[in-house]
């Protein structure tokens, strides 16, 4: 399978400079924080989500986390593993099935469009074999996490 993420799936951004410097402009962010939860392990993923409207970045801040995306319109058709690495920006762009899973000592910031909600951001179920690749790539990944 090859794992080499097309940019219209995913941007990562990063800076080394000292002091502000804008990576990614947008218009009405909501800046989130994600911490553990045990429905967010690789064993527990149960589906894919997207945002209709809005791309959706995410900084790993402490931890460990894997950003899995899935392209496709209508279903999955392939999935992608990013291993996030800590303080890079991942963008994942608007209408691009994604779904993460992070380790119990995670934090993770994450910068949205204020109006994303259930009604624009729909689901869509992992079949067995999808749940299968996860928990492949996630070993190839983390080892036996």
């Amino acid at each position: 399978m090859n794992n080499s993420i097309p940019t219209s799936l995913l941007e990562i951004h990063e800076t080394l400079k000292p002091g502000f410097q804008p990576l990614i402009d947008s218009d009405c962010w909501r800046i989130a924080f994600l911490m553990f939860a045990p429905d967010v392990t690789p064993r527990h993923i149960v589906e894919f989500q997207r945002h209709n409207e809005s791309d959706e970045v995410f900084v790993l801040l402490s931890g460990r986390c894997i950003l899995f995306l899935g392209e496709g319109d209508d279903s999955v058709a392939q999935i992608f593993a990013q291993n996030l690495e800590l303080f890079k920006l991942y963008k994942v762009q608007r209408r691009v099935w994604h779904m993460h899973a992070l380790s119990a000592d995670a934090k993770m910031l994450i910068v949205e469009n204020r109006n994303t909600s259930h009604l624009n951001s729909p689901r869509i179920g992992i079949t067995p074999e999808q749940h299968a690749e996860i928990l492949r790539l996630t070993n190839l990944i983390w080892g036996n996490a």
